[in-house]
């Protein structure tokens, strides 16, 4: 795996991982890389550095964080609503149901649902909506 710099025609950069460099090549030609920030296929490597390991550091240390506004943005809303919210897990539809209909107390929930499952809930009226973001319970 080999981490690239990446900007876009409209000048945003942001990291992107790869299999190999000829792997970035090949998904660019097809124009499957696109921009974090705009969507754009205009991509191109930037001028990077190595990374260069002190030796005590962590590889989670070294994997770069949030770096545009809407990186930033993106970060703070998945802390709020992992920290502020109750994780219910496969039963996010039974829960927001209950909720809905008041036999289960109001509180602000997420977890996970079929496409089919949230398809329901908004044409019962459930005010729901799909995160923008992986739950850090799904992430590596």
């Amino acid at each position: 795996m080999i981490s690239f710099t990446l900007k876009c025609a409209d000048g945003h950069s942001f990291d992107s991982w790869f299999a190999s460099a000829s792997a970035f090549d090949a998904l660019k030609a097809r124009g499957h890389v696109a921009c974090a920030i705009c969507g754009t296929t205009d991509v191109e490597k930037a001028l990077m550095a190595p990374a260069v390991s002190k030796g005590r550091d962590s590889p989670k240390e070294r994997l770069s964080g949030p770096k545009s506004p809407a990186e930033q943005a993106l970060a703070r809303l998945k802390a709020h609503v992992e920290t502020s919210a109750d994780y219910v897990g496969r039963d996010f539809a039974r829960e927001a149901r209950a909720i809905h209909d008041g036999s289960a107390p109001e509180r602000p929930i997420w977890g996970e649902a079929r496409a089919d499952e949230a398809r329901k809930l908004i044409e019962e009226g459930v005010k729901v909506a799909p995160l923008p973001f992986t739950p850090t319970r799904k992430s590596n």
